[in-house]
């Protein structure tokens, strides 16, 4: 069993004017002469965090974390306009001319593997490898799994009953336009409401074993609500299938795909499906793991991918067993 190299402090911290009104946080940590690995957070709207950094070990990898448009330290905060999926794809590869870098390895998790795959299908000669877990497609399908009767609601209807049950029956035949409205309507009160129902759908979905749930109300967790709830409301800007029908444009990069078994978010099939179709793809299905990155097993499994992708890029490793 691997553990997280321990936490480190970032040695370079940037901010990068881009498209308006955006200005987008980045940071360097880790070996300035390493591979460098770009961190692409989940979400829509969840940001970095520092624990991002610790799946890589810092003597051969260059590790940038940023966060996207409305996210984190990059402002304005949960602001929508000009927020869509082509323009943060644009502003990764600003990230990437700025730090002068030619090549990169991708590291996404759920949405984050989403933007990664998108990413590397516009700009594959500027990519040397992808890690992904819990695999996002951004599919009517996934969209349908989660937020419609007959997918995640099965396994926990109880906790579906409580998602569902702020809405009146008369908007419950359309949840995403439902909750869209209340989580921008005038009334603090209401949009609070929402996005904490929101978020607690979320978290009862996300782990094997449930972990304890003392708050599901945050600083972030309306903007967090809002960003997700607007982007597959908008079908994630991105056409119906439009990962696996481009697949062939990224079939010669190494990949490692790591999914839990158990994950009612993302379902493993869509990591089986996507592995199927990219021969330099493996795929390391994780027993006993959902898809929250707490899982213990996940954990192991990232930091595993991430020693195994330096061999196959390039690099030396050290050990790291617990």
């Amino acid at each position: 069993m691997l553990r997280r190299f321990p936490a480190i402090r970032p040695y370079a911290m940037h901010t990068l004017s881009v498209q308006q009104p955006y200005t987008i946080y980045f940071e360097e940590s880790g070996s300035p002469e390493g591979i460098p690995v770009l961190v692409v957070h989940g979400g829509p709207g969840a940001g970095s965090n520092p624990d991002q950094r610790r799946y890589f070990d810092p003597n051969i990898y260059r590790i940038i974390l940023f966060d996207q448009r409305g996210c984190g330290k990059s402002i304005p905060l949960g602001n929508i306009k000009n927020n869509n999926t082509q323009a943060l794809i644009d502003d990764m590869e600003a990230i990437r001319t700025y730090l002068n870098i030619d090549q990169w390895v991708l590291f996404g998790a759920s949405w984050g593997a989403t933007l990664s795959l998108l990413y590397a299908q516009t700009y594959p000669a500027k990519v040397r490898g992808l890690i992904l877990r819990s695999v996002l497609l951004a599919n009517e399908k996934d969209r349908r799994w989660f937020f419609e009767p007959g997918g995640a609601s099965r396994i926990y209807p109880s906790y579906w009953d409580d998602f569902v049950g702020i809405l009146p029956p008369n908007k419950r035949k359309n949840l995403l336009s439902a909750y869209y409205e209340l989580l921008n309507d005038d009334n603090e009160l209401v949009r609070m409401k929402a996005a904490k129902a929101w978020s607690l759908w979320h978290r009862r979905c996300a782990t094997v074993n449930p972990l304890p749930i003392t708050s599901v109300y945050d600083i972030g967790t309306m903007r967090l609500s809002r960003l997700e709830c607007y982007y597959f409301i908008n079908g994630c800007f991105i056409k119906e299938n439009q990962i696996a029908n481009n697949m062939s444009s990224i079939k010669h990069l190494p990949g490692i795909i790591v999914h839990g078994r158990y994950d009612m978010i993302t379902p493993v099939d869509n990591s089986y499906l996507l592995q199927r179709s990219w021969s330099r793809a493996e795929l390391d299905i994780v027993r006993d793991a959902g898809h929250a990155s707490k899982d213990i097993a996940l954990i192991d499994a990232m930091v595993k991918a991430a020693e195994k992708m330096a061999k196959l890029v390039g690099g030396c490793l050290r050990p790291n067993s617990a």
